[in-house]
C-alpha cells in the first residue's frame, strides 16, 4: 500500500514564501539610499599643505588676519575688536575690497564654536574664502 498525493489539484507546500521578505528588504535599501546623503553636512575649507615652505620674512598688507582670543576677545590685523563690533568692522574692511579672503587663527585655548562663530561673521561681512594658517 502506497500514500500519494490527492488528485484534487490542491496540495499543501511546506516551503517558505520569501518574496515578501524581498520585498521589504527592497524598500529598506531605497530607505536608506536616500536618507545617507540627506544626513551629510559638511563644511567647506581649504587647509594648509602639509609640507612647510620656508618662512618669508616679507609681510603682505593686503592680507587680514581675525584672530579669536580667549574671553570673547578678537583682533583683526592685532588690533583688537569686541564681539559685538566685529561684523561692522569686517564690513567695513571687505566693501571696497575686490579680493574677499580672510584667515583666521584660533587660540589654542578657545572653543571651536568661538572660530566657528567668527567664521560666520566673515562670511556674513562678505568674504568669499576663509583660510585657516598652520601654527
Amino acid at each position: 500500500m502506497s500514500m500519494s498525493a490527492p488528485s484534487g489539484g490542491s496540495s499543501l507546500n511546506n516551503d517558505m514564501n520569501v518574496t515578501p521578505m524581498i520585498d521589504v528588504l527592497l524598500v529598506l535599501l531605497i530607505i536608506f539610499m536616500m536618507i545617507i546623503p540627506m544626513s551629510r553636512k559638511a563644511i567647506d575649507t581649504q587647509l594648509p599643505d602639509p609640507t612647510p615652505q620656508p618662512p618669508s620674512t616679507q609681510v603682505n598688507p593686503d592680507q587680514i588676519v581675525l584672530e579669536v582670543l580667549p574671553d570673547d576677545k578678537y583682533a583683526v590685523n592685532k588690533e583688537p575688536i569686541e564681539k559685538a563690533m566685529l561684523l561692522e568692522k569686517l564690513k567695513a574692511i571687505y566693501d571696497p575690497r575686490p579680493e574677499k579672503i580672510i584667515f583666521v587663527k584660533g587660540d589654542t585655548t578657545v572653543k571651536y564654536s568661538a572660530v566657528i562663530w567668527a567664521m560666520d561673521q566673515a562670511r556674513g561681512a562678505g568674504v568669499k574664502v576663509i583660510g585657516v594658517p598652520p601654527k
